[in-house]
């Protein structure tokens, strides 16, 4: 997805739990036809957990008929882009030739490398029913090494990912490794991404081992070490301590984190690099139509000025 500019986000409660250490609470930006954005990361007191850069939450919006999502091709490098949806349907192209129709619960993993183009609409029975539609867009920063690797695309249907039941919750290992169980997406750094949703009253562990951690509430209320924080909310975790989350109320959250790159990344629009030399070619590149087309698209989103 395009990265839409808003504010920044904010910091949230006081931090009263030894093992936490930012709270975020996200800013929100209407971007019309009640179509809301939330965005956590990036944040001015921290760039990145593990390598996310990039942490929108969009909807919930419900679309009339004949309305829907249109974002117009538009190019991204240095990173991967994770769309996951908790309803709706997106449907995916990019100029690799790669056309998917984004479902609830499915991992969409585009890595872009040295360059790709996308686009992402609501696909046309959707858009003449109409539709609800409520999910997250997430950048994984790509490690110095792997920017300019080939784009690919992974998809991997909801049925075909990890999926543990326990005592009150349910939770899909979407990428990486949770709850004793691993992801089948291929990665190029070690980063885990996990949707949880818990009853009230419900004791969940937060794996220790990964180098940075963070917990995404998405609806709901959770509870740590006394201290409760309420959806949407972002909550970035000191390494190493052992956390359990305690639901207050029916909730829905997203593990996730990974091990930190081995520096920050210069970000602008849709790029992300460790050179500012290579936006700015990636910039001249859009600009002057280098990027490879997207099929079956015939508009695409201008270079910011």
């Amino acid at each position: 997805m395009s990265w839409h500019p808003s504010d920044d986000p904010v910091l949230g409660d006081p931090l009263s739990c030894d093992a936490l250490e930012l709270v975020i609470v996200p800013r929100t930006r209407d971007l019309g036809d009640g179509f809301e954005v939330r965005r956590a990361l990036p944040h001015g007191k921290r760039q990145m957990v593990g390598p996310f850069i990039f942490f929108d939450h969009f909807g919930p919006v419900q679309f009339m008929s004949g309305k829907g999502m249109d974002v117009r091709p538009h190019p991204h490098i240095g990173l991967a882009t994770v769309t996951y949806l908790f309803d709706g349907s997106i449907m995916h192209r990019d100029s690799e030739g790669n056309i998917r129709e984004i479902q609830p619960g499915a991992m969409n993993l585009m890595t872009a490398g040295r360059g790709i183009a996308h686009s992402e609409r609501t696909p046309d029975v959707q858009r003449a029913s109409g539709q609800k539609m409520l999910g997250l867009q997430s950048w994984i920063a790509l490690p110095a090494a792997s920017e300019e690797i080939a784009p690919s695309f992974q998809h991997y249907a909801a049925a075909d990912l990890p999926t543990v039941q326990d005592n009150g919750f349910t939770a899909r290992v979407i990428a990486g490794s949770a709850f004793g169980e691993t992801s089948p997406v291929a990665m190029v750094s070690p980063w885990f991404y996990t949707e949880v949703t818990a009853q009230a009253g419900i004791r969940v562990p937060l794996d220790p081992d990964h180098e940075e951690r963070a917990i995404y509430v998405v609806d709901g209320e959770i509870e740590i070490a006394g201290d409760r924080y309420e959806g949407p909310r972002l909550l970035i975790f000191r390494p190493g301590d052992r956390i359990t989350v305690n639901t207050t109320r029916p909730t829905r959250m997203m593990f996730l984190g990974g091990d930190a790159l081995e520096g920050p990344r210069h970000l602008w629009w849709n790029f992300v690099s460790s050179s500012k030399e290579r936006i700015e070619q990636a910039k001249q590149d859009w600009k002057t139509g280098r990027f490879s087309h997207v099929p079956d698209e015939h508009e695409f989103i201008p270079l910011p000025e």
